[in-house]
C-alpha cells in the first residue's frame, strides 16, 4: 500500500512507526510515537463460477500477453494491490519469471495470500509430447514461484517440433509441426492434477470438434476453454456448445487486441466503434469498461490487459454499472466473425482449429 503523509503526522522510519506534531504559538510540539495499524482498502466483490473441478474462478482478471519484460512485474503488483485477485500467464509470454516476483513480492508485503490468487498458465506448442508435459508445468511453477497453479491450459491444439526451440521452423520460415495429438497431451496434463500441482484443467483456442474428443477421453473435467471473444466475435455457437458441457469460456483480446503484432494500418479497430462509444458515454465509462462488462453479463470470464496503472484500475471499475438488455443486443450485432488471433500462417497445421471453429 502506498503511505501519503498528511498534515500532522512525520513518518519516522520502521514498519509503522509515526510521530504526531501540532503547532501551537507558531511553535511545532512533538508528541509520543504512536503506532498505527494499516488495514488494506476493501477488496471488490467480483463474481466467481465454480469450475467443473469444484474450484472456484474470478470471472475478472489480468491479462499478461504482450506484457513487456520491465513493465510486467509492476502491472502485477499494481494490479494485485488493487484488488485483481485472477492473472493469467502463459510460458510462451517470456515473462513469468519476472511475473513471479511480482506475487513473491505481494505475498511477502502482506497485500494478499497464495490461496486468495488464482493463477493461470499453459502448456506451449513445443511440449505437447506426453513425456514433456509434466516436466514443461514444473518449468512454469519454478518461475513463478509457485508449488501449485489454479488452473493450467493447452495452449493451442497445434503441436510444435519438440525442444527448447519455442517457434522451430524449417529452412523456409515454416514452423515445423509436431506428430503428437492434443488428446494425448490431455492424458499427461492430467498427471498434474493427480500430483497436486494443478487444481484445474483447461483448453485454449480449441473448435467444438477438439473439444469434443479430449471430452470423450477425459477423466479429470475440461473446466476452461480460453478462446478470442469480443464484439467482432461473439462466439455465441461455441458458448451455447461448452454450456451444454459445462466448460467456461475466458473470453481473452476482449478489447479487440488493438496492440496485436501483427495488426495492419488498414485493420478496423474495435475501439473506435462510434456506436460503443455513445453506448459508453450513456454509461458515463470508458468503451473499455464498456467491453469488459459485456463479457461479464454473458457469463464469461475476462482477462483484459494492460501494463499502464491508470487503465488497470479503471478496467476494474466495471460493478457500478449494467448493460441494458438492449444494449447488449446492440453490440451483439457488430459480429463479423472478425478473429484478431487466427495464426492464418499456421493453416497447413492438421490441427489448425479455424475456420473449422465455432463462429
Amino acid at each position: 500500500m502506498s503511505i501519503v503523509l498528511k498534515p500532522g503526522l512525520r513518518y519516522l522510519g520502521g514498519s509503522r512507526c509515526w510521530r504526531a506534531w501540532l503547532t501551537l504559538h507558531h511553535k511545532k510540539v512533538h508528541c509520543t510515537p504512536v503506532q498505527l495499524t494499516m488495514t488494506p482498502p476493501p477488496q471488490p466483490a467480483f463474481p466467481t463460477v465454480k469450475l467443473g473441478s469444484g474450484h472456484e474462478m474470478p470471472m475478472f482478471g489480468l491479462g499478461t500477453w504482450k506484457s513487456q519484460p520491465g513493465k510486467v512485474r509492476e502491472a502485477v503488483e499494481t494490479a494485485l494491490t488493487l484488488g485483481y485477485r485472477h492473472i493469467d500467464c502463459a510460458m510462451v509470454y517470456g515473462n513469468e519469471k519476472e511475473i513471479g516476483e511480482a506475487f513473491k513480492n505481494k505475498f511477502e508485503d502482506g497485500t494478499c495470500k497464495r490461496e486468495e490468487v488464482f493463477i493461470t498458465s499453459k502448456l506451449w506448442n513445443s511440449f505437447h509430447a506426453p513425456e514433456l508435459v509434466i516436466p514443461a508445468l514444473k518449468r512454469t511453477l519454478a518461475d513463478l514461484g509457485l508449488e501449485y497453479l489454479d488452473l493450467y491450459l493447452i495452449h493451442w491444439p497445434m503441436g510444435y517440433k519438440e525442444g527448447d526451440d519455442l517457434f522451430p521452423k524449417d529452412s523456409d520460415g515454416k514452423i515445423i509441426p509436431s506428430d503428437a495429438d492434443y488428446v494425448d497431451t490431455w492424458k499427461a496434463m492430467e498427471e498434474g492434477v493427480t500430483t497436486k500441482l494443478v487444481r484445474s484443467l483447461g483448453v485454449s483456442n480449441f473448435n467444438e470438434e477438439q473439444l469434443e474428443r479430449v471430452l470423450a477421453v477425459a477423466k479429470v473435467p475440461v473446466c476452461v476453454n480460453q478462446v478470442e471473444c469480443h464484439p467482432y466475435l461473439t462466439q455465441k455457437k461455441l458458448m451455447e456448445f461448452c454450456a451444454q458441457k459445462e466448460v467456461v469460456i475466458t473470453a481473452y483480446s476482449p478489447l479487440g487486441s488493438p496492440d496485436r503484432p501483427w495488426a495492419k494500418p488498414s485493420d478496423v479497430e474495435l475501439m473506435d466503434e462510434p456506436k460503443l462509444k455513445n453506448i459508453a458515454d450513456k454509461y458515463k465509462k470508458s468503451v473499455a469498461q464498456v467491453l469488459i462488462r459485456y463479457q461479464l453479463q454473458r457469463g464469461n470470464i475476462v482477462i483484459p490487459k494492460s501494463v499502464t496503472p491508470s487503465r488497470i484500475k479503471e478496467n476494474m471499475e466495471i460493478l457500478d454499472f449494467e448493460l441494458s438488455s438492449a444494449d447488449i443486443a446492440s453490440i451483439d450485432s457488430f459480429d463479423r466473425c472478425g478473429r484478431f488471433c487466427g495464426l492464418e500462417w499456421l493453416s497447413y497445421h492438421k490441427y489448425h482449429p479455424f475456420p473449422a471453429a465455432s463462429k
